[in-house]
C-alpha cells in the first residue's frame, strides 16, 4: 500500500511553491523509493518552474540533485539494498532496451524521463526513480554537499570522458559559477593546464583557489588574443551569448568548444573558424549511470566538492529567490526538515 508523499509544488509558471501532498501509487517493479535527506537546487529547476523550455507540467515538484536513503525496492530492482545511501540526478528512467541504453548511453535514451519532467521531483520527503538511476554514494562524500555533483557535477565531468581528454591537455572553463566552479576542480585534478574565463576581476583569486592556473577577463579583447591557438578543449558553462569566433580563435588545431550551458539564442559559428584548424563544436547533457559512478569515485578520491549554501526545505521559496537574485555561491542545497 502506498503512503502519502509531502512535497513543495507550484501550480503555474512563476508562482511560489506551496506544501503539496500526493499519493504516488503502488511502487513499480523497477522503482526504488528514496527518503530524501538533501536536494540541491539547479538552474534547470528554475527553467522548469518558469516553463522556459515549454515542457513543464503543473503542479510541478522540482528537485533533481538528490541525496537520500533507500526505503523500498520494487521486485525487479537490482544491485541495491534497503538503507543504502544513494544519489539521483536529472534522469529518473531509461528503457534499458534501445540502442543507446544497450551501448551504455542511457542518458541519451529517446524514452528517458527526467526526474522532474512529467513526474514529481525531490523537493519532498521521498522520491521514486528507476533503480538504474539511484547511484550508490562513496562513503567519503558528504551528503550535505554531494547533491550538486549529481547534475551540475556530471554535466561538466562528462566532456572529459566524452573527448578522452589526456592529462596533458590545456582546458578552458567559461564561467566561474554553479557549473564552472566544479569544472575547474575536475580539470585541475585530471592533470590539465586550466584556464578560467570570467567577466569579473573579483573572481580571479577564487578561480585560482579552485584550480585555475590562468584567469582571463573576456571583457578585455587582448585576453583571448594572448592565448590564440593554444587550448585543446573549452567547456562553456554559461547560459548567455558568447564571443564564439573569439573562443574558437583560442583553440589549438583539432580543438573543441564544448557547450553545456543552455543558451537559448542561436550560436554564431563562422565556418572558417572551424575549417581552418579542423576545430569542432559539441555539446552534451548529464551522463550515463556509469559516468556518474566514475564522477562520484573521482570526486571522493580527489576530495572534490561543490561550494554550497544550505537552506531548510521549508524555506524553499527563500532559497529560490536567493538563486534568482544571483546571490548563490555557488550552489544551494535544501536540507529536508519535514517531519
Amino acid at each position: 500500500m502506498s503512503t502519502k508523499f509531502h512535497a513543495y509544488a507550484t501550480s503555474a509558471p512563476h508562482a511560489p511553491l506551496e506544501p503539496f501532498t500526493f499519493d504516488p501509487g503502488a511502487l513499480g517493479p523497477e522503482e526504488v523509493e528514496i527518503q530524501v535527506s538533501h536536494c540541491g537546487i539547479c538552474h534547470s529547476d528554475l527553467s522548469m518552474l518558469d516553463n522556459e523550455w515549454g515542457i513543464s507540467q503543473f503542479p510541478l515538484v522540482p528537485g533533481h540533485e538528490v541525496v537520500g536513503t533507500i526505503v523500498a525496492l520494487g521486485e525487479h530492482a537490482k544491485g541495491l539494498n534497503i538503507g543504502q545511501r544513494v544519489g539521483v540526478g536529472w534522469t529518473a528512467y531509461s528503457c534499458l532496451s534501445c540502442h543507446e541504453c544497450l551501448s551504455g548511453d542511457h542518458h541519451l535514451c529517446a524514452r528517458g524521463q527526467g526526474t522532474i519532467v512529467s513526474r514529481p521531483g525531490a523537493f519532498a520527503d521521498r522520491v521514486r526513480v528507476q533503480w538504474t538511476w539511484a547511484r550508490p554514494l562513496p562513503d567519503a562524500l558528504d551528503p550535505a554537499t554531494t547533491g550538486p555533483l549529481l547534475c551540475g557535477g556530471i554535466t561538466v565531468f562528462s566532456p572529459l570522458l566524452q573527448h578522452s581528454l589526456p592529462s596533458t591537455a590545456r582546458v578552458g572553463i567559461v564561467g566561474i559559477g554553479g557549473l564552472g566552479h566544479m569544472a575547474l576542480q575536475f580539470a585541475n585534478r585530471w592533470g590539465c593546464e586550466v584556464h578560467a574565463f570570467t567577466t569579473s576581476d573579483s573572481k580571479e583569486a577564487e578561480a585560482h583557489k579552485l584550480g585555475a592556473h590562468y584567469v582571463h577577463n573576456t571583457k578585455r579583447d587582448v585576453e583571448l588574443k594572448k592565448i590564440a591557438g593554444s587550448l585543446d578543449l573549452i567547456i562553456s558553462t554559461v547560459n548567455v551569448p558568447l564571443d564564439i569566433p573569439g573562443l574558437l580563435g583560442t583553440l589549438a588545431p583539432k580543438g573543441i568548444l564544448h557547450v553545456v550551458g543552455a543558451v537559448l539564442a542561436p550560436m554564431p559559428i563562422p565556418a572558417f573558424g572551424l575549417i581552418m584548424g579542423q576545430k569542432s563544436v559539441s555539446g552534451s547533457p548529464v551522463g550515463s549511470p556509469t559516468a556518474i559512478d566514475r564522477m562520484l569515485a573521482f570526486s571522493a578520491r580527489h576530495s572534490i566538492a561543490p561550494i554550497t549554501e544550505a537552506f531548510p526545505m521549508s524555506k524553499v521559496n527563500d532559497a529560490l529567490d536567493h538563486l534568482r537574485a544571483g546571490k548563490a555561491r555557488y550552489r544551494i542545497v535544501l536540507v529536508n526538515d519535514q517531519s
